[in-house]
């Protein structure tokens, strides 16, 4: 399987709360919902595009609370109805079995999350979706297990909040695989490891 990590993003690198007020609070981050102005049927597509070509999804905690609360109500709309029938996979060392009342959902221990995604990795199949989960994302990139960064970056400055980027000092080199321009400002980017240089 591979690993597809789609991401809202500011020009400023932040990922939080890109849903609603009340979707990340914390450090005081202020500015909840700011995808939305930025929302059209160009970043609505790419959206729907990796969860078409998804297999699995593969969130972190606060991500998989935030969407097991909000799609299982959309039944009957067929974006929804995929989320809510795909597989899912959770990275989490507090929630319990019972508490995984979303549809599918798996749960894959903190102690063990890159293992068992290596594992998940190694398997045959298509894409496993990553949306949102900052935490997981700079985790997986660190440990060179993203096959696809699906960027849509957003002409707003936030002024800080969390971030999928690693802070460790490491280099790591992306191809541009694909890029396109929606009328309010965003760039949907597709980028890929670059291969090592001979």
């Amino acid at each position: 399987m591979r690993v597809v990590v789609s991401e809202f993003i500011s020009l400023d690198g932040v990922v939080q709360a890109p849903g609603g007020p009340d979707e990340d609070t914390d450090g005081g981050f202020a500015h909840g919902g700011w995808s939305h102005p930025f929302f059209n049927e160009v970043v609505g597509g790419a959206f729907a595009d990796a969860v078409e070509k998804a297999d699995a999804l593969l969130f972190g905690r606060r991500t998989w609370q935030t969407m097991a609360a909000a799609w299982p109500g959309r039944a009957g709309d067929p974006f929804a109805d995929r989320m809510n029938a795909l597989p899912k996979y959770v990275v989490s060392a507090t929630l319990g079995e019972d508490e995984l009342t979303w549809n599918g959902t798996r749960l894959i221990g903190g102690a063990d999350a890159v293992g068992r995604i290596r594992g998940l990795r190694a398997e045959a199949g298509g894409d496993l979706v990553v949306m949102g989960s900052p935490t997981l994302v700079r985790t997986l990139l660190a440990e060179g297990l993203v096959d696809e960064l699906r960027l849509m970056i957003m002409p707003v400055l936030l002024g800080g909040g969390k971030s999928v980027f690693p802070g460790d000092g490491a280099m790591r080199t992306l191809e541009l695989v694909s890029s396109v321009t929606s009328d309010t400002g965003v760039h949907v980017c597709t980028y890929r490891p670059a291969a090592p240089s001979a």
